[in-house]
């Protein structure tokens, strides 16, 4: 209860902050709230901080030039509801994994619900393109093999920056393929059908991004360590009593091939909302461990 509190505490300085008419004010604040929660914990889990931080430099290139300019004009060519649809397709075929780890897990019951959400948006909601079961209270539980390891006690191991991918760590770097094996992708055999899906996934989430991202963009900080500690913190790296999830864009967003079972979160999708400081939901990340 006391870490949903504290959530709440940063998201509403968040949003409030982000009424404030001096961007750097805003990013002074930001910053000091994160260095508080987070120390210098990041650091000690970032042996490889040098290599890493040429590949954030490449992702942050590669975003610039090409994955941003495409989803602006995803983003004001596809109306929103279209975009909202399409969240609900992708974030209901990682319901359906998510269902899966939870059982994984030892969690029947969760996994059961998990399941069911599953069942009546794929049914109801039309492939899962309306998300009937929120609405009759079946609510999201993220789940992937990475966080199915952890609760298994595998540790989260040193922080990773692959390139395209963006931020990973040793154990979940060693769940991505099989956590791939649940992606969207894989629901067709056709090589450019699943070269199609998996670009329109990662150009939506992207989208879903776009004004945290430029909300980021004017904030006074290191954007790698302040990337860095939130992906760390949001996946289970820090102490529970300290953990304040900050989901962001770009190099903090969900990996391609981890979107299927992590996305909505956009939650923004792949995901949403202005520098969102929340909890990537998945709400399940108590239980990233």
């Amino acid at each position: 209860m006391g870490r949903w509190i504290r959530t709440l505490a940063l998201l509403a300085l968040v949003l409030n902050l982000a009424g404030c008419q001096t961007v750097k004010g805003v990013g002074t604040r930001l910053e000091r709230a994160v260095d508080k929660v987070m120390g210098s914990k990041g650091q000690r889990l970032d042996p490889w901080e040098s290599w890493n931080r040429k590949v954030f430099a490449f992702n942050e290139s590669l975003d610039a030039n090409l994955l941003k300019p495409v989803a602006t004009a995803y983003s004001e060519i596809v109306p929103a509801p279209i975009r909202t649809g399409i969240d609900n397709f992708f974030g209901n075929i990682g319901d359906a994994w998510s269902s899966v780890n939870l059982v994984l897990q030892g969690r029947f019951k969760a996994g059961v619900e998990q399941g069911m959400r599953f069942a009546v948006n794929s049914t109801l909601g039309l492939a899962g393109v309306l998300d009937i079961a929120t609405e009759v209270g079946l609510e999201k539980n993220s789940q992937d093999f990475g966080k199915t390891l952890g609760k298994w006690g595998m540790g989260t191991g040193a922080y990773i920056v692959w390139p395209v991918f963006g931020p990973s760590s040793v154990r979940d770097s060693i769940a991505l393929p099989i956590d791939w094996q649940a992606s969207p992708a894989v629901l067709f055999d056709d090589g450019r059908k699943q070269v199609a899906i998996t670009a329109l996934n990662l150009v939506n989430t992207r989208a879903n991004f776009l004004r945290a991202g430029d909300m980021l963009e004017g904030i006074a900080l290191d954007k790698y360590t302040f990337y860095r500690d939130a992906y760390l913190q949001r996946r289970g790296s820090f102490d529970d009593d300290d953990e304040v999830e900050v989901l962001v864009p770009g190099n903090g967003a969900p990996a391609p091939a981890a979107q299927a079972s992590a996305a909505s979160a956009p939650e923004p999708a792949a995901s949403e909302p202005a520098a969102t400081v929340k909890k990537p939901a998945d709400p399940a990340s108590a239980a990233s461990r």
